[in-house]
């Protein structure tokens, strides 16, 4: 891999993003690449935005992510996807967890939730993967799972062997749980290969 890639998770506090940013990482490690990270915690406690930076290849020297210059982006809530638009162009590729978690204004009655926040990334000509991590997750019996789904999703679009994601898996998460969050994985990556193969038979 001579290229950097770029890759930008965002989401809320509270759903898993630094850990997924950790199992990401690890793989990277695990396949021979460098990888910088840097990580945005923010208001997380109090369910405010989260984001990482992963840059990872032969030889990185920064983590940080320039604006426009996201290869691919999983946004772990539907409307953190527009809030992090600036760091897209055309050619990123977005996983979106559908799930919509309320911010405040929007809890309260000021604000609205916009309805067509896909639509809307659509329209500037993105290629958008929509998902909902939270019903795979709630699938396999663990609502706390909606990361591994997400970074299942996101294997489909990295070429790295499946057995290095499922290995670093089993080395970060508790015993307890850990066969939910592999399943978890597994239908992430299932739905997303579901989602290419469609599109690729949309456009014979």
């Amino acid at each position: 891999m001579a290229k950097t890639t770029n890759l930008f998770l965002c989401g809320v506090g509270g759903q898993g993003i630094l850990l997924a940013s950790e199992v990401i990482s690890s793989v990277c490690m695990k396949v021979g690449l460098d990888i910088k990270q840097s990580e945005v915690h923010g208001m997380a406690q109090r369910g405010g935005s989260v984001v990482a930076h992963l840059r990872f290849g032969e030889k990185v020297y920064s983590p940080l992510i320039a604006p426009g210059g996201a290869d691919i982006v999983v946004s772990f809530e539907l409307l953190e996807a527009l809030r992090y638009l600036p760091y897209m162009n055309r050619n990123t590729r977005v996983i979106v967890n559908t799930q919509k978690i309320l911010p405040a204004p929007v809890a309260t009655g000021v604000d609205k939730y916009p309805a067509d926040v896909v639509d809307q990334l659509r329209q500037r000509g993105i290629t958008v993967f929509p998902l909902d991590a939270f019903v795979a997750a709630k699938d396999v019996g663990e609502t706390r799972a909606v990361n591994m789904v997400l970074v299942g999703a996101l294997s489909a679009l990295l070429s790295f062997d499946e057995k290095i994601f499922l290995e670093v898996i089993s080395e970060r998460i508790p015993e307890k749980v850990r066969e939910k969050n592999i399943a978890a994985f597994l239908k992430g990556k299932e739905a997303l290969q579901g989602i290419l193969m469609s599109s690729e038979q949309a456009r014979k």
